[in-house]
């Protein structure tokens, strides 16, 4: 898969640029304030301090990155919960409206969540955006439409299409008018 493999290396990259680097910065400030406790207290509490600050950034960002995996909010509250979640993290006003009834296989839940996801990131912030999801019969069928963009170019979706491809579904994108509709649908195996 496509997508998958790209997710992974950007990941990866991320990882290795991120919080890796913080982690090795925060073991160099570590030595520092080892040296500092007895010649300069005062300098070991506010580097400290400094390093306890930067501790919790990077946390912030590796559960966020955590997200991008596997965000556990799709267990335990849902499809809808977690699209909710990823919509206020996003900054993006949403409406979303997720059929009740039984819940999608677990790899057909992923695979809505990370489409509609990067949905939300194309439209960007400000954006107004309503996400459908329902069954029908032996298919999950979802929608996401944009009032607010119409320039968004189907391209910038390849990574979606090849997630929903990849589990034999089809994608389709049309922007009109202003308005952004991406309509997905996967088959229940």
């Amino acid at each position: 898969m496509l997508a998958s493999d790209a997710d992974r290396r950007e990941i990866e990259r991320e990882l290795h640029d991120g919080a890796q680097q913080d982690l090795v910065g925060l073991a160099v400030k570590l030595q520092q304030a080892r040296g500092l406790v007895d010649t300069d207290p005062a300098a070991a509490t506010e580097l400290l301090e400094e390093m306890g600050r930067e501790v919790r950034d990077a946390l912030e960002a590796l559960r966020a990155l955590a997200l991008r995996i596997h965000p556990p909010l799709l267990e335990t509250g849902g499809l809808r919960a977690a699209l909710r979640s990823a919509a206020d993290r996003a900054g993006v006003r949403v409406r979303v409206e997720v059929e009740a009834g039984e819940a999608p296989p677990p790899e057909l839940a992923e695979a809505v969540y990370f489409s509609c996801v990067e949905a939300l990131k194309r439209f960007g912030d400000g954006a107004s955006v309503a996400i459908a999801v329902r069954n029908e019969g032996e298919t999950i069928v979802f929608e996401i439409v944009d009032g607010n963009s119409g320039s968004t170019e189907p391209a910038a979706f390849a990574a979606m299409r090849d997630r929903v491809e990849a589990l034999d579904g089809r994608l389709t994108i049309a922007s009109e008018s202003g308005t952004t509709r991406i309509a997905g649908s996967l088959p229940i195996r």
